[in-house]
């Protein structure tokens, strides 16, 4: 009969014991071990228990999760399993608690934070550090410190005082001394025994101090109640002025629980109401559509060189109130829209000396792609996206303001809060939305605040309320509910359509619930669910519209979106009265104007009205279009600094004795000449102002034309996340990464044959080149496997587990277990070699 296997030693021996899927678990879990590749094992481990990594794999562990490390912090070091239940459940037990540990216990020897036996489970570290009680850092538990600790710095004496006053017999020394009170505090009949001889006064000041904070302060006097407590190391000094309740007698006054409320089940997401799913995504699609005109009137009102940048970057406050009033808008509405068209690359700095803000090349190029492809676009980038625009208008560590498309926004937590809020979601019945509190309070039980958090900022609430609230305007979301191009966009399958309508109030659709990824998709993995997306939301938009209908009043009313051409020209030859559902355009002197600038004739303005109406042109609209067009280019401006011709010169005779005109500096130079003081764009506005109709005019003397979209950045990128640590590493990565430690873990650890003297541990095998060939020439003909000291070209030395396969030249190419691979070494630069043991 085979003896079992002997208890690890050390969480590098656990770490050996793993199967490479156990490993993959953990470097999954905790992607920073693996960055760099570390060489063995022991690395590995080492690495694992560093503080950095121990807190960053604290800080993502689940409520339970953490309620049963943070029991372990204060249990026996080693613990049984035995003894963490008790600590978890008490002394009556809890079903649910007892059946939900073994899932929490394996999540922490998954992560490398809890290794050993059942029998012999040890916490790393750092990470008791980290949890376990101290006058610094209070554990959430409550608890204070052990007996053992409490009495570290206490006289002889005084111990053996109190050990005779709680009914124990003296002992020589201390140590015993300590052990024996330790023991009575934790047998509860004895204890129960001891407790019942003190007064019911003293007993209420224990249950004051049962569940935290275990410390409390006394008089150098103290009361008589008190001092019995003091007597029996029931209370024991912490500092002057200051005592303690020991972590055994806070045991045995909680019934042996480490934690007041125990939650072994996350919240569930609790419904906040119940939709058709048809009306939740005609609902989406219909913000969505609302979403991608907001972008466009965004950037429109930029085309021309959009607000200055500011000198720390951003925009100002002024230059986002103006953008939010052009927008109808709030405030941090606007900012949401700003940063997203930032993050999506369509707009950015043009980088001139008085750097503006304007659309990038990128926006043209979205401008032709389909409505869902354009929407699938935005939406994938909020998805991924780091910087938030709920931050804007709060303070940075130095309390600067932090402004739109600013430094300072991205916060890299965002993204994965983002896709956790609508994986809950979609984990919900179609059509229903969820109570906000619900969902707070989950992603709360899956992260738990700890530290200063606690008290302070909750980044990770605020980031889940402004999910919520940026899906509903993006139409990720309809009615607070996923729809189902919001479902497509994390990757999940398209929910099927219902067998059956329901017939009557009472009826309800049946359900159909879909797997989600609960990991973030990858980039190809991402583009291929957005095409998805935008599949499943083509159907649900407007059609584009290539008419409109013309009004006497001198409007036009879109009844829906129209397509590309023709709104971009009757947004030059009319101004957006009123947006909704349909459109209304108003015809004004100055909009047909601003046509006739463009290039376009008075011909050609009514033929574009004719073909694209369906009702006549009204005659008001065709004789605006004639008075215009029958003034505009009458006067010419150009460069003198500037001047005026015309060759009517009873107009310019009106002009000159127009009281209007003085600010100008006009005086004649000709008859049919008049030069001004001001510069061109001025002149034309004054002109225009004073009721006439000029046009610009170039230096040949040619009508200059001014087109719309002129301004535009050089290419620019879309801003990269900021991710928050190092990223996830797929399953290639990962088998590699795998390989390689487990092939150094090897060269690291091979026995050698006795007949070579091996190096001292992490030192590189030192051999005589003719040793070193002699050993390689062999090793040729044998097939056996050598263990080698290596310096590559930058002077890093490493240790491998090499098959030789031919050496020649100066050079052996062997299979390199380390890195899975055949290579080729110089043989100068193999420092030694070792065989390796046959076993």
């Amino acid at each position: 009969m085979s003896s079992p296997a002997p208890s690890p030693r050390s969480l590098a021996e656990a770490l050996r014991g793993r199967d490479d899927a156990s490993l993959a678990v953990l470097l999954r879990a905790r992607p920073d071990l693996i960055t760099p590749v570390p060489t063995d094992l022991t690395q590995l481990a080492t690495r694992a228990g560093t503080r950095a990594s121990a807190v960053r794999a604290v800080e993502r562990l689940d409520r339970f999760a953490l309620q049963t490390a943070e029991a372990l912090a204060v249990a026996a070091d080693p613990a049984s399993y035995d003894e963490l239940l008790g600590l978890m459940t008490g002394d009556e037990g809890d079903p649910a608690v007892a059946a939900a540990l073994p899932r929490a216990v394996a999540t922490l020897r998954d992560q490398a934070l809890v290794w050993g036996d059942d029998d012999r489970m040890r916490l790393v570290r750092t990470a008791r550090e980290l949890l376990a009680p101290s006058p610094q850092h209070p554990s959430p538990t409550g608890l204070g410190p052990t007996v053992a600790e409490a009495t570290s710095g206490m006289s002889p004496g005084r111990i053996q005082d109190i050990v005779t006053a709680a009914g124990l017999p003296s002992t020589h020394d201390s140590v015993s001394a300590v052990d024996a009170l330790s023991a009575l505090f934790r047998d509860r009949r004895r204890m129960a025994k001891l407790l019942a001889e003190v007064p019911e006064e003293s007993r209420e000041v224990l249950s004051r101090l049962v569940w935290g904070p275990p410390y409390g302060q006394i008089t150098p006097d103290p009361a008589p109640h008190l001092r019995r407590l003091l007597d029996r190391g029931l209370l024991l000094p912490a500092t002057p002025g200051t005592v303690a309740l020991p972590r055994e007698v806070a045991l045995h006054l909680r019934d042996g629980r480490a934690h007041r409320t125990v939650e072994p089940v996350p919240p569930t997401v609790e419904a906040a109401g119940t939709h058709r799913p048809q009306v939740v995504d005609a609902t989406a699609a219909g913000q969505a559509y609302t979403a991608l005109a907001t972008v466009e009137e965004l950037l429109k009102d930029w085309d021309e060189g959009g607000p200055a940048v500011l000198r720390a970057g951003g925009l100002s406050v002024r230059d986002l109130k103006r953008t939010a009033v052009a927008l109808d808008v709030s405030e941090p509405v606007a900012a949401f829209w700003v940063e997203l068209a930032y993050a999506a690359g369509l707009l950015a700095s043009d980088g001139e000396a008085d750097e503006r803000y304007a659309a990038t090349p990128a926006y043209d190029e979205w401008l032709e792609q389909p409505a869902a492809q354009r929407w699938a676009r935005l939406a994938a980038v909020w998805l991924h996206a780091t910087r938030t625009a709920g931050v804007v208008g709060g303070r940075d560590a130095k309390e600067r303001t932090l402004s739109a498309l600013g430094p300072g926004l991205d916060r890299s937590a965002a993204p994965e809060v983002r896709h956790r809020v609508l994986t809950l979601l979609a984990g919900l019945p179609q059509g229903t939305s969820p109570s906000a509190d619900s969902v707070l309070a989950r992603l709360r039980w899956e992260r738990p605040l700890r530290g200063p958090q606690q008290q302070g900022d909750d980044l990770r609430g605020r980031l889940a309320r402004w999910t919520l609230t940026e899906a509903e305007l993006l139409g990720v979301t309809g009615r607070g509910a996923l729809s189902a191009h919001g479902r497509a966009l994390l990757g999940a399958p398209a929910p099927k359509p219902p067998d059956e309508e329901p017939r009557g109030p009472g009826d309800k659709l049946p359900v159909h619930h879909v797997p989600v990824p609960v990991e973030p998709l990858s980039p190809t993995e991402q583009a291929t669910a957005s095409a998805a997306a935008a599949r499943l939301l083509t159907p649900l938009l407007p059609e584009p519209l290539d008419h409109v209908l013309l009004q006497a009043d001198l409007t036009a009313v879109a009844p829906g979106p129209l397509e590309r051409p023709l709104a971009d020209m009757l947004g030059v030859l009319a101004d957006v009265e009123s947006k909704g559902g349909a459109t209304v355009y108003r015809f004004t002197p100055g909009s047909v104007r601003r046509a006739l600038d463009a290039g376009r004739s008075a011909s050609d303005l009514h033929a574009f009205l004719a073909a694209h109406s369906r009702t006549p042109v009204p005659q008001p609209l065709a004789y605006l279009i004639d008075d215009v067009a029958r003034k505009h280019g009458h006067l010419r401006v150009g460069v003198a600094s500037a001047y005026v011709r015309c060759d009517d010169d009873a107009l310019l005779n009106e002009i000159l004795a127009d009281k209007r005109s003085a600010g100008l500096g006009l005086r004649r130079l000709a008859p049919t000449v008049l030069a001004a003081q001001t510069d061109p764009a001025a002149l034309l506005e004054g002109l225009r102002a004073m009721g006439c109709a000029p046009a610009a005019e170039s230096a040949e003397g040619d009508v200059l034309i001014t087109r719309a979209h002129a301004h535009r950045t050089p290419p620019r990128t879309a801003p990269e996340p900021v991710p928050e640590g190092p990223p996830v590493p797929d399953a290639t990565l990962l088998a590699a990464a795998i390989r390689a430690v487990r092939a150094g873990d090897r060269a690291s650890t091979a026995p050698l044959k006795p007949t070579t003297a091996p190096a001292t541990a992490g030192e590189l095998p030192r051999t005589t080149p003719a040793e070193t060939l002699a050993t390689m020439q062999a090793a040729v003909l044998t097939g056996e496997a050598l263990w080698i000291g290596y310096v590559n070209a930058e002077g890093a030395a490493s240790q491998r587990v090499i098959a030789p396969i031919r050496v020649e030249g100066g050079f052996v190419t062997a299979y390199d277990h380390t890195a899975d691979e055949v290579r080729t070494y110089p043989l100068h630069r193999v420092t030694g070699v070792a065989e390796l043991a046959d076993d």
